[in-house]
């Protein structure tokens, strides 16, 4: 018998940009000429993204009115990495319980009944945490065993499933909320590098709550952990890296980023149906992190996928960018939301990708 995915939940801060406005915004920031800014609106327009959440209101407005940035033309006095920090703590707690909300409430689940809380994050982290201030909150048993994941970059959800899968394996009577909440936007960096121009074009904010169970012990089942299998592109682990600096974490990503994936896939792929026992052909629906447009199309092609197969990742993608590690979650809740429109029960191949450069690859099965 498998760990079963009882219910997922999402939520977003309250302030969301047209991804147009956020250009306009980092033109701006960036003090970009007329050529540059013109290169700027084609990574925009091609970005697969619409919309954007962020839990700072400063990217909606016109210089002369922030009040999370300086308001000289360098943004002066720029946020340091403990006033970021600040703000992380004060947006993370109320986003988190309004995805807890989302995922309990509709199966009508106590969270008295929570025995193991994991929470996941790559964009802040203080102690007492945030798991500490969960059990506060949601009044948990005191003695709730707590699990906190950090800085793993965009496959972090990952590494929580497979932490929950374990203990409800381990343990069936097992009750584990995973806890993941994203807030990248207080890291913005002003310099004009590609880097930057990158990541300020990709990243968002949003969280999401996801309940792990025994399938013996439930009758809430979204969906079934099968197996999981995960590999390092060792060769490629400069082209992602995630760093602390002194006005908010930094981003270094390049654009060779997807076409390792293309690369390296399929030979995950095969190694975890292996190890599942099942074929390529069983497979009927895939859920991929959408790190980018690019890395989605990659993945298209590496498998041939049918515009239905993949409709959900570019779906969040545009409406909500890359949350990082929340993003897949989003994508899982999306995925299940259609499959339970349509009736029928499918195989799902499940990627995230991250520093590593790591694939992290997950088999499942619609309940």
């Amino acid at each position: 018998m498998s760990s079963i995915i009882s219910a997922i939940g999402i939520s977003t801060p309250p302030y969301q940009f047209a991804q147009n406005r956020i250009l306009e915004f980092m033109k701006e920031a960036h003090k970009l000429d007329v050529i540059n800014s013109r290169r700027l609106e084609k990574l925009y327009q091609v970005s697969g993204i619409a919309y954007r959440h962020s839990v700072i209101e400063d990217f909606g407005k016109n210089r002369g009115n922030y009040t999370f940035f300086g308001n000289n033309d360098r943004l002066e006095p720029f946020p340091t990495t403990s006033l970021r920090s600040t703000c992380y703590e004060q947006a993370a707690l109320p986003l988190s319980l309004e995805a807890i909300e989302n995922c309990l409430k509709p199966i009508n689940f106590d969270p008295i009944a929570i025995t193991h809380l994991i929470t996941v994050s790559c964009t802040g982290m203080y102690a007492p945490g945030l798991d500490i201030e969960l059990v506060e909150s949601l009044h948990l048993n005191p003695a709730v065993e707590r699990t906190c994941i950090n800085f793993m970059g965009c496959y972090g959800a990952f590494n929580a499933l497979k932490v929950a899968d374990y203990i409800c394996r381990a343990q069936h009577h097992a009750k584990v909320l995973i806890v993941d909440v994203e807030l990248c936007t207080i890291h913005f960096q002003r310099e004009n590098t590609l880097d930057n121009w990158l990541a300020n074009s990709l990243f968002a904010d949003g969280a999401a709550a996801v309940l792990i169970q025994h399938e013996g012990t439930t009758d809430h089942k979204l969906y079934h952990i099968k197996s999981f299998y995960t590999e390092v592109i060792t060769g490629a682990k400069k082209e992602m890296a995630w760093r602390i600096g002194n006005f908010g974490y930094q981003m270094q990503l390049s654009n060779k980023i997807a076409d390792h994936i293309k690369d390296g896939i399929k030979g995950v792929t095969d190694r975890l149906l292996k190890k599942a026992n099942i074929a390529l052909e069983d497979i009927g629906q895939f859920a991929i992190h959408p790190g980018g447009r690019k890395i989605l199309e990659v993945c298209d092609e590496a498998f041939s996928l049918n515009s239905e197969q993949n409709a959900h990742a570019y779906q969040v993608l545009h409406d909500y960018g890359n949350m990082s590690s929340v993003t897949i979650l989003f994508v899982l809740d999306a995925l299940g939301k259609k499959l339970k429109t349509k009736r029928r029960a499918e195989q799902i191949l499940s990627f995230a990708f991250g520093p590593g450069l790591t694939v992290e690859s997950m088999l499942l099965a619609y309940a």
